[in-house]
């Protein structure tokens, strides 16, 4: 097996991203076919389940309460709701569960009781459950480990020196606390990136950097490429090359060998092939249904055809074993 490494350099992440492209992809597909199970690709669903009236500016987010978009405000949906839909994406084939909420922050009250109680229900369905709430304090991280949350998603989006100029109303030190607050418990990190912001191949690679040098790597590495939205600050950016997505995610795998590196948002303007070359370079998680919290993405049946077609086999939930419960006391 490849060498786990978490002191990699700037020089050794900018040679490798900027290798020619087949021969990143055939290092990258190597490393990757070293695992036994390389065919296997997770699929996940990700629910919006509550949506818009966001305080934040993420320029690339429709969801953001300043922003005139198409997008409609919606409250927390009952437990009963989030639990027809998740028992709907299990019989899709979804073996994670992904669930965002549009806040700056969770906040302890009725609002978080019922995320809580939501976490527990879908756990019932035996699929791996990820929330992505916004910040978190180390209490809250604890509440979510003990109803059973499986991972926990908060995207660093771009580099550090890039981020000021995509989000204003939060740090990227505010991101890194999180991440660090959920490493105290025995919830897994899922942590990636978005490309096609106006970012620079050097953005990518800090990012990458600050990823592949956390202490533990992120068990899940989405990449994503940015989806144009009428009414957002990114709205005129242009289209991410393939090429660009091929060289992170290939990246990525070379630098965090052991990762699920999720193909993400952005697939429904990637032909086939252009999938297959990521799943080549080492992708091995989609997104199923027909949105990603609000933009859309490619209809199950052409996920499962493309799956037919390429030899891929969905992945099975906690493949990785399913964490131990440490006891903690209830945070009010």
């Amino acid at each position: 097996m490849t060498q786990i490494r978490n002191n990699w350099t700037k020089e050794e992440i900018t040679n490798i991203y900027h290798s020619p492209l087949l021969d990143l992809i055939y290092q990258a597909a190597t490393i990757h076919r070293q695992n036994e199970n390389y065919a296997e690709v997770q699929i996940s669903n990700l629910l919006s389940i509550k949506t818009g009236g966001c305080p934040e500016d993420c320029s690339y987010c429709p969801q953001a309460a300043r922003y005139h978009t198409d997008v409609e405000v919606q409250a927390l949906l009952s437990v009963e709701q989030v639990i027809a839909i998740a028992r709907k994406a299990k019989e899709a084939g979804a073996s994670r569960f992904c669930m965002g909420a549009a806040w700056r922050e969770v906040r302890d009250n009725r609002d978080f009781d019922r995320v809580i109680d939501i976490v527990k229900a879908v756990n019932t369905l035996n699929m791996e459950v990820c929330c992505s709430l916004g910040m978190l304090t180390e209490a809250q991280a604890q509440r979510l480990s003990k109803a059973g949350l499986y991972a926990y998603n908060h995207n660093l989006d771009t580099s550090e020196d890039d981020y000021k100029r995509i989000i204003s109303t939060r740090t990227f030190d505010d991101r890194l606390r999180t991440i660090e607050n959920v490493r105290k418990t025995n919830i897994t990190v899922c942590s990636g990136g978005i490309i096609g912001l106006g970012e620079t191949p050097e953005d990518r690679i800090a990012m990458l950097k600050t990823l592949s040098n956390m202490p533990e790597h992120p068990e899940s590495v989405p990449i994503n490429a940015l989806v144009r939205v009428k009414g957002t600050p990114l709205e005129d950016q242009p289209k991410v090359p393939i090429e660009d997505m091929i060289r992170m995610i290939a990246t990525a795998r070379i630098l965090m060998p052991n990762t699920v590196v999720r193909l993400s948002a952005g697939r429904t303007e990637m032909s086939l092939a252009d999938q297959a070359l990521c799943f080549m370079a080492g992708a091995n998680s989609i997104f199923i249904g027909e949105k990603l919290l609000t933009t859309p993405n490619p209809a199950v049946n052409e996920d499962m055809a493309m799956f037919k077609l390429l030899g891929l086999k969905p992945r099975e939930a906690f493949k990785n074993g399913k964490p131990q419960q440490i006891p903690t006391p209830e945070v009010a």
